[in-house]
């Protein structure tokens, strides 16, 4: 799915914009368990003072994003709101 830029400008105010992006999602290198937390906290920490924060949950949430904390939740927080949201057996399972 392309977005057009109009739906985008909220992009340009988001908390994680600049050289702390990085902590938003996973290098490229493996990463181990307590790793992964504490960079997920840090980026957790800074969406819960972004103005933006919902707009990118919901953005990410439409387009399926699969990596990354977006909108102050990671991939599986994600995946079990977007399964929540499913009709049928799919989201039974998963409540």
């Amino acid at each position: 799915m392309i977005a057009n830029r109009g739906e985008l400008i909220w992009q340009a105010k988001a908390a994680c914009r600049g050289p702390h992006a990085i902590v938003f999602f996973p290098p490229s290198h493996p990463e181990r368990k307590d790793e992964r937390m504490a960079r997920e906290r840090i980026a957790k920490e800074i969406c819960r003072t972004c103005t933006v924060m919902q707009n990118c949950l919901d953005y990410a949430i439409r387009i399926r994003e699969a990596n990354g904390i977006w909108g102050g939740l990671n991939e599986a927080e994600r995946k079990q709101i977007i399964d929540r949201a499913l009709p049928g057996p799919r989201a039974a399972a998963s409540a």
